[in-house]
């Protein structure tokens, strides 16, 4: 089974799962900012895609400002963000065969599949 975190308003998670759609038929959509990821869901990601929390997170949106977050914040106060906060995590992330990739760009996530 390969499931993507999915915003279907981010143009590269788009692409990456019409590239998924190209070539699976049993892919599971998890539209992460309405079914949020738990702290275990992001920190059990993160083993997969062997990142820091700060890898994954979106910096250059307003409201990693406005929540005074910075990189070097710990990794538990950045988890919690993204668990409090799903528009922080860097889309899409899609699961297959025990690994993980991040879609950007898009054919990245062809590595794990």
């Amino acid at each position: 089974m390969i499931t993507i975190w999915h915003n279907p308003r981010c143009s590269k998670s788009r692409q990456t799962l019409a590239l998924l759609q190209e070539r699976f038929s049993d892919i599971r959509i998890r539209k992460y900012l309405e079914d949020a990821p738990s702290e275990n869901d992001l920190r059990a990601a993160l083993i997969l895609l062997e990142l820091d929390p700060i890898a994954i997170m979106r910096r250059g949106e307003a409201l990693f400002k406005e929540l005074g977050l910075s990189p070097d914040d710990s990794d538990d106060a950045l988890i919690a963000a993204m668990a409090a906060h799903p528009i922080l995590i860097e889309r899409p992330i899609v699961f297959a065969h025990g690994r993980a990739a991040l879609g950007r760009p898009p054919a990245a996530v062809l590595d794990i599949l």
